[in-house]
């Protein structure tokens, strides 16, 4: 935590450009109105929340009070082992280049899981040693590969069709 911490003032700088990238993919996969509520969960400074803002109720949740102070939307300080959240709250949950970086990932992914109603977006980046764990933690997942990550979607409104 106090990596990021450290890093919240020039994190923007380093990474909103490849940031932004995965979004606008993203983008394309989630369907959201007006009375959506969106979670973004390790959403550090908000870059992958702010896209969504004006789209629906953006939610931008993270551990670190530094990063979450510079997201526009409403923040929440928490972790993402314990969400605080009733189950199905929210018609998405995205996470966006974080999983690899939480404590325990499979707490996380059941957690995320609870909360989500809807879809559930998650990015881990490919060079992550902690890949081949989350690639059989979502495997039921559809997979997208993107320059430098690798996104897994899931929509739980197909699931009770």
């Amino acid at each position: 935590m106090d990596y990021y911490n450290k890093i919240s003032k020039s994190y923007n700088e380093l990474h909103k450009e490849e940031q932004l990238k995965k979004i606008s993919l993203i983008k394309r996969h989630i369907k959201l109105n007006k009375n959506s509520l969106l979670l973004d969960v390790g959403s550090g400074t908000g870059i992958s929340t702010k896209p969504f803002k004006n789209k629906c109720t953006a939610i931008s949740l993270d551990p670190s009070y530094n990063m979450l102070k510079k997201s526009p939307c409403i923040k929440i300080q928490a972790e993402a082992e314990n969400l605080p959240f009733k189950d199905k709250a929210f018609d998405a949950v995205i996470s966006i280049t974080a999983i690899q970086n939480f404590s325990n990932i499979e707490k996380a992914i059941k957690e995320i899981e609870r909360v989500a109603k809807g879809q559930i977006i998650i990015s881990v980046i490919k060079k992550s040693k902690k890949l081949d764990k989350i690639k059989g933690l979502l495997k039921n997942y559809k997979q997208i590969e993107e320059e430098k990550d690798i996104i897994f979607i899931e929509n739980k409104y197909k699931k009770k069709e």
